[in-house]
């Protein structure tokens, strides 16, 4: 299975806690927190979980297809993104790279996909605000 971002961000928070807890960090050099707030990281899991079951659930999908699913999880991240505005450069690298690595994992050829539609690969999250 692949690493969902959301299990890196939940496992920093957790460990910043730690730090917190065992007074290796001082509180106020906490942010983990601030970046990936819990009901941030359940949103953002919930919207991966259902795209991730979704694409496990296309049989011969066409690209338009495989666009239609990728657009749907990128419009629930805008979404998301939208309440908290969380989704920054390094968020944004993570959930691209998520978004195709599930396709990939699915046994779609992300770049011959792009390919064929004469896209480039930013292509396929070209819907995100984030």
């Amino acid at each position: 299975m692949i690493d969902r971002p959301t299990n890196h961000w939940r496992e920093s928070v957790h460990h910043e806690r730690e730090q917190v807890a065992a007074g290796i960090l001082a509180p106020e050099d906490a942010f983990t927190e601030e970046f990936w707030p819990p009901t941030f990281i359940e949103a953002v899991d919930i919207a991966l979980a259902a795209y991730e079951n979704e694409v496990a659930g296309l049989r011969d999908p066409s690209d338009d297809d495989v666009s239609a699913v990728a657009e749907r999880v990128v419009l629930a991240l805008n979404e998301i993104d939208a309440e908290d505005d969380l989704i920054e450069t390094g968020e944004r690298d993570e959930l691209c790279e998520y978004i195709e690595a599930v396709l990939t994992n699915a046994g779609i050829d992300v770049d011959a996909l792009c390919a064929r539609r004469g896209e480039d690969r930013e292509a396929l999250t070209d819907s995100r605000l984030w």
